[in-house]
């Protein structure tokens, strides 16, 4: 797998994006603060050369940066 799809048309190349294990933040019970249960994903649409420039320019003008 090279590429995070979201649906049958957008799809990011892992090699524009950043996936790292976190730990998750509120209530959880005897194991939380203490295992990676959560996934932080990081992709700058703005540096994106997978993305079509409309789509870029969308996402920028929402604020979704």
């Amino acid at each position: 797998m090279d590429e995070l799809r979201i649906d049958d048309t957008i799809a990011i190349p892992l090699s524009e994006s950043d996936i790292r294990a976190v730990r998750a933040q509120g209530a959880g019970g005897a194991n939380v603060n203490k295992v990676a249960t959560g996934i932080d994903l990081r992709f700058e649409i703005r540096h994106s050369e997978s993305q079509a420039d409309a789509v870029r320019r969308r996402l920028v003008e929402r604020g979704d940066t």
